[in-house]
């Protein structure tokens, strides 16, 4: 379906919940290293409960590892940095959807990964600085497996 991509995850709970998500929409998860935490992490287990089996799983040692092993037909970055709303996408399956670390999110070279109409933002207030992670990978998810038709759902 799709591939979430976070790069330098800091958290282990948004991590497992992002997990739980991958397991109950179809899509694979990529980490890119370096981690702030072990993926044997207790709180990233309870986090992801049972469903790590569940999730294709990869890790990278770089952003650009995972451009060379992974070969992303297209990529979605995802920033507060970026104007264009998710939902002015149209998306595919197969797409990476790229988000960053909880404390910093994407730095620039990397949401540069995407093409001018592949950089996105998620609306919000104007008084606010973020979502958490696991809920900014929900929404955007959720709207690009809608625009599928929810594919393999029940």
């Amino acid at each position: 379906m799709f591939h979430v991509v976070l790069y330098e995850p800091e958290i282990p709970p948004n991590t497992g919940n992002i997990i739980r998500l991958c397991a109950n929409t179809g899509c694979d998860l990529h980490l890119i290293e370096p981690l702030g935490f072990s993926i044997h992490d207790r709180a990233l287990r309870r986090a992801g409960l049972d469903y790590a089996e569940s999730v294709v799983l990869h890790t990278y040692a770089s952003m650009d590892a995972y451009l060379t092993e992974a070969s992303p037909r297209r990529i979605f970055t995802f920033s507060t940095h970026h104007k264009q709303r998710h939902s002015d996408s149209c998306f595919q399956s197969g797409d990476a959807l790229v988000f960053g670390p909880e404390t910093r999110g994407l730095p620039e070279p990397i949401r540069q990964i995407a093409p001018p109409g592949h950089q996105l933002a998620l609306p919000m207030c104007s008084t606010s600085r973020s979502l958490n992670l696991s809920n900014a990978v929900a929404v955007a998810v959720f709207e690009a497996w809608r625009q599928m038709g929810y594919p393999g759902s029940a």
